[in-house]
């Protein structure tokens, strides 16, 4: 008995395809045309934004020097009174009616300016503690040497991949400076 034929279904493109080098190029300027469009429709959007934004922080002004103003002489009157609003140290925060005021101590950082003196002025007065020797796979090393880098356990060397670029091609105007 024969083997019935298999069909196979296959969904048409949801795209128009090019059949021509000419329609190609029609697609490649068409696309140009509509990145074109939508840069416009870009800029004009982020001009509208900037304006309400603008319009926006002009209103709220005025209560942004208020809150500063009010925070400021809050901190005045609570540094006068720290000890009566903490306890005498036992807390770190006081509630009145309508809020709470804190006293939060950031965490201590180091901040080293010119590492490759620091490096060598704690070499040089012992204090080697105060360095780390950090190991890490050299991964250039290994797209440089692969056959050798893929004989070792748990290294692969995969394929960048590749992408489908298209740059239609566009003139740009010059600028010229006031």
């Amino acid at each position: 008995m024969a083997k019935a034929a298999t069909r196979m279904k296959v969904a048409a493109a949801a795209f128009a395809v090019p059949q021509t080098a000419e329609e190609a190029n029609d697609f490649v300027a068409k696309l140009g045309a509509a990145q074109r469009e939508r840069t416009l429709i870009e800029t004009a959007m982020n001009d509208e934004l900037a304006a309400v934004k603008a319009r926006h922080e002009a209103e709220a002004k005025p209560f942004k020097d208020e809150i500063e103003a009010l925070t400021r002489g809050l901190h005045t009157y609570a540094e006068a009174n720290r000890d009566a609003l903490t306890r005498d140290g036992k807390v770190k925060f006081h509630r009145f009616a309508a809020g709470e005021i804190a006293w939060r101590t950031r965490p201590p950082k180091v901040t080293v300016r010119g590492i490759d003196t620091v490096v060598e002025a704690l070499k040089r007065l012992g204090l080697t503690r105060f360095l780390r020797v950090k190991e890490e796979v050299n991964k250039e090393a290994m797209l440089a040497e692969p056959e050798v880098a893929t004989t070792v356990a748990g290294v692969t060397i995969g394929s960048g991949g590749e992408d489908f670029i298209v740059k239609p091609f566009e003139t740009e105007l010059e600028e010229v400076a006031p």
